[in-house]
């Protein structure tokens, strides 16, 4: 697996300018952590714990359209997560690609609720999602102005790559996905495809 990836910037122009491939964002699959549980803040903030450093539920088959976007794809990274990496195993069947921390998830710390509240994790990761992004709660992490100033240099990053005539795949995760997305759009790249956001799910962006 390769650290990092490296766009020739330096190659000689055609008389002609390629026209850029596209992007594509994909989600990872399930991670091994069962969310059938209830749990209070505290509890929350130990299973996210535990969410960002486990792995994939094994046994999963990831969908062949998937696969055929990797397959054809010039450049693939994922981020450093665990599940991130597993996902990109998968999918790239021995070939390179680049592991970086730029793609990783956007932090989930839930809002100080009294303890005798509890929820599935499902709830607690939207109220979280909530607060972090409406109220700029962030516990001393990663703030959404400074994550969306990732989301931005990452979209850069793909659209440097993309230029270069190749498809670019990205295998990371569901909400950062999404703020990439928004960067996309931002500079002129369209939504060509969209699966959501469930896990294995991609959409396909292209510049017009």
């Amino acid at each position: 697996m390769a650290d990092s990836v490296t766009v020739d910037s330096a190659a000689p122009a055609s008389s002609e300018a390629a026209r850029p491939g596209a992007i594509i964002l994909a989600r990872h699959g399930e991670p091994a952590l069962s969310r059938r549980v209830w749990l209070n803040a505290e509890g929350y903030r130990q299973f996210w714990a535990q969410y960002e450093v486990l792995g994939l539920l094994p046994g999963q088959n990831p969908p062949e359209t998937l696969k055929e976007f990797v397959a054809g794809a010039g450049v693939i990274f994922s981020s450093t997560r665990q599940r991130s990496i597993e996902t990109a195993i998968a999918l790239t069947r021995g070939r390179d690609f680049a592991s970086e921390a730029l793609f990783v998830e956007a932090p989930l710390p839930p809002p100080n609720l009294p303890a005798f509240i509890k929820m599935r994790p499902s709830y607690w990761g939207f109220l979280a999602r909530v607060c972090w992004w409406f109220f700029n709660h962030h516990e001393g992490e990663e703030t959404r102005r400074q994550a969306e100033d990732r989301a931005a240099a990452a979209a850069d990053r793909l659209i440097a790559a993309a230029q270069q005539g190749q498809d670019v795949v990205v295998l990371a995760h569901g909400f950062f996905n999404f703020m990439v997305g928004r960067a996309l759009r931002r500079r002129g790249w369209r939504i060509a495809v969209s699966q959501g956001f469930k896990y294995w799910s991609m959409r396909r962006f292209e510049h017009p």
